[in-house]
């Protein structure tokens, strides 16, 4: 089957310097595996909190001549630099596409992100007719989301659900499907069982067993939200006692 995306994944350089058993090399999102495959529409990382999501997902950025903490590939700023060095051996595997154009969007770092757009003019009317800091944490995001990214673009996200309600996210998944239908390629890292339904992507869970591809229905997370969803009084019986 053809491949239609622009990067079709990402392989890890195991130099002398690579060392599994200490940080980043040790993170179960990385830990014994030489690379990752893409899915050429839409890729979701998800795991536990401390996995490596964030930490792979950022490295993909930077290997993408993206800026760290979000943006397109002419911004540049930093409010703190603490990004890991797995960027320096992660290598995107690129197809016959080329993308264009590229985005990091990441909810952690998107205050600044905002921030830096405003000081440096860069074309706020890409963003909509509103400011970005004029706009609640999740409004922000959705603008940039409905109206920054563009057909045949190449988009990395961390954990856009972290400012959506969930009608936003639903709204999100509305538009994620647009833009695929326009040929944009998606990596996103997400805890959301909402934002995970979205149909025939490839997923990845990451867990101490390791980095492997599953089904939505079979993830961790959605189980949990069902049963907790089904079953709230038991889960508080257990959670919320006292002893």
């Amino acid at each position: 089957m053809d491949f239609n995306g622009f990067v079709l994944g990402v392989d890890f350089l195991r130099t002398e310097a690579w060392d599994d058993t200490v940080y980043p090399f040790n993170l179960p999102a990385v830990a014994g595996i030489d690379g990752l495959d893409f899915h050429d529409q839409v890729t979701f990382l998800v795991g536990e909190n401390g996995a490596g999501k964030s930490t792979l997902i950022e490295a993909i950025a930077i290997a993408a001549k993206l800026n760290a903490e979000g943006g397109g590939i002419q911004h540049n700023f930093s409010s703190y630099d603490t990004h890991s060095s797995l960027h320096s051996y992660t290598r995107l595997v690129r197809s016959h596409r080329r993308e264009t154009d590229r985005y990091f969007l990441r909810a952690e770092t998107f205050y600044s992100q905002s921030r830096y757009l405003h000081s440096s003019g860069s074309a706020m009317r890409r963003y909509g007719d509103k400011h970005l800091q004029q706009q609640s944490h999740g409004e922000g995001m959705m603008s940039v989301f409905w109206h920054r990214f563009q057909q045949d673009g190449f988009y990395i996200l961390d954990e856009p659900e972290a400012a959506l309600s969930p009608q936003r996210q639903m709204s999100f998944l509305t538009r994620l499907h647009d833009l695929v239908q326009e040929g944009c390629q998606f990596v996103i890292a997400t805890h959301s069982p909402i934002i995970l339904s979205y149909p025939n992507a490839l997923i990845y869970e990451i867990s101490e067993a390791g980095v492997l591809p599953t089904d939505w229905r079979n993830l961790a997370h959605v189980d949990t939200m069902q049963q907790f969803l089904k079953h709230p009084d038991s889960f508080h019986r257990i959670l919320l006692d006292d002893k």
